[in-house]
């Protein structure tokens, strides 16, 4: 998933005025690498919901109402919100905020902002689409009207990246965009670097570094070698089988955190075998999920216990499927398939770490119990494709709960109206849509553990491993913090001079 090969990573340095070394110090720009590429700014494009590389710059150039602090929603454009009835919330805007061209950000700003994302179809759809309207009720005052309760306004909002309205649609807007944030765009190239500077507008506190760099290095082995050179700050995430390498750098120091990604395996419940959930169970007890998982990932993930990671708000712990083949064996037999049955698992290699080895493990355990899997690798936009329209067995990616919110995963994707794997459970539906709609916490968290326990007995699908983001930084560098998101606040982080 990491300018490609050796020839790449001598462009890079070069690029850098390096020979071998490098001036330490504030007067430099801090070097990130993100181990995907940075596609485009547009932040209410179609992928932005589920494209962590951009999300990190996106968080940096542009504003959000409320930001997530840990398990709290917090200020940031907006200095307070209240639900003023169950279908109207009121957000109170700060009164000093400017965009990065000098330009007043007004309530009218997010309308348009409000707008523009909804008239995208993208992973973001089913959070907006309950929103009917929002209205400037003042200069500094937005008022949403929803269709109903909706107690997750306020952790979407996260997602909500603010524009301004008069050049949001401009064809060219998004290659130099303007935002409010800490930092401006300096130059950009699509999949390959981004350079931002510190914002003189930013109404917060202000970028510890003057200048970002980010750029995309394809091969992780050219961005470890750039790290012990000095020539990259900090890098992400670091593969497990290679996380060895940066603990050997003597400058250099690896810290892990439990993700907010993670693999599951759908099984396509509206296709024969799959429908009968005991069929299912099945293909759960088949699998040795923690020789597997320790086998390939080591401490670069975690055996899930719940299907989302326990980073999440809304997780609760499951009794783990035990693999028991025996089991496995009674359960196809009582479901008339003593003699197995053939199917199929697709997937794309880049869907996360080691995906090809974790698939082919799990069809070599499925293969003991009589159930023959065809392994089908292919490329993302066939997989796409196969995926949105149901076309496929079973399917094998990782998933990224963007907000840290159960709803997002959870109740974007296991409604019988969302219809992802074919699974409909209206009992499930009223649990997921009463969880929508109710704002305090507490109750909210005991209907996705409600949900989650449903998700997880029925065999939706089997939820093998949460990654654990291992990030190798310089030892020099001060105020880094790794989060589960796999967004780290680059503008919090300083460069230690030696």
């Amino acid at each position: 998933m990491f300018l490609t090969g050796a020839g790449a990573a001598a462009t890079f340095l070069a690029s850098c005025g390096v020979g071998g070394g490098t001036t330490e110090g504030a007067d430099r720009a801090l070097k990130a690498v993100f181990s995907q590429p940075i596609t485009d700014l547009d932040p209410h494009a179609a992928n932005t919901a589920v494209d962590e590389a951009s999300l990190i710059a996106k968080y940096l150039i542009f504003d959000t109402l409320v930001r997530r602090n840990g398990t709290e929603i917090v200020p940031s454009l907006a200095t307070e919100w209240k639900q003023a009835d169950p279908t109207t919330w009121v957000f109170t805007l700060r009164d000093d905020v400017s965009f990065h061209d000098g330009t007043p950000l007004t309530a009218e700003d997010v309308v348009q902002s409000l707008k523009r994302i909804q008239s995208v179809t993208s992973a973001q759809t089913p959070l907006w689409a309950p929103v009917l309207s929002a209205e400037a009720t003042g200069t500094s005052t937005v008022t949403f009207k929803t269709d109903g309760p909706l107690g997750t306004l306020p952790v979407n909002l996260t997602l909500l990246f603010i524009v301004p309205a008069a050049s949001a649609n401009s064809p060219d807007f998004f290659a130099n965009p303007v935002g409010s944030g800490p930092y401006t765009v300096a130059s950009f190239v699509p999949s390959s670097s981004l350079k931002l500077k510190r914002s003189d507008q930013y109404w917060g506190d202000a970028g510890k570094v003057a200048d970002i760099e980010m750029p995309y290095i394809a091969e992780t082995s050219s961005a470890i070698t750039s790290l012990s050179t000095g020539e990259v700050d900090l890098l992400w995430p670091v593969p497990a089988d290679q996380v060895k390498e940066v603990e050997a750098i003597g400058d250099a120091t690896v810290e892990r955190i439990p993700s907010y990604v993670y693999y599951f395996n759908w099984f396509n419940c509206s296709r024969p075998p799959f429908t009968d959930a005991n069929v299912r169970r099945a293909m759960w007890h088949a699998l040795d999920v923690e020789t597997i998982v320790s086998t390939l990932y080591g401490e670069g993930a975690e055996v899930m216990t719940a299907p989302i990671p326990s980073t999440v708000f809304g997780y609760a712990k499951q009794e783990p499927y035990r693999h028991d083949p025996d089991l496995a064996r009674k359960l196809l037999k009582e479901a008339g398939m003593a003699d197995g049955f053939s199917t199929s698992l697709m997937w794309f290699a880049g869907t996360g770490p080691s995906a090809t080895e974790l698939a082919q493990a799990m069809i070599s355990d499925w293969a003991k119990i009589g159930v023959k899997v065809e392994a089908q690798s292919i490329e993302k936009a066939d997989w796409l494709q196969r995926l949105n329209t149901l076309d496929w067995d079973m399917d094998l990616q990782t998933n990224t709960v963007t907000t840290g919110d159960a709803d997002f995963t959870l109740g974007r994707l296991y409604t019988s109206a969302a219809n992802r794997l074919g699974y409909s459970n209206q009992e499930l539906d009223a649990v997921l849509d009463k969880a929508h709609s109710i704002a305090e916490q507490p109750e909210r968290e005991k209907l996705y553990a409600e949900a989650c326990k449903t998700i997880w007995d029925e065999a939706a699908g089997i939820f093998p491993a949460s990654i654990v983001t291992a990030y190798g930084r310089r030892k020099s560098l001060e105020g880094f913090v790794p989060v589960a998101s796999n967004q780290p606040d680059l503008s919090r982080i300083s460069l230690n001079a030696k």
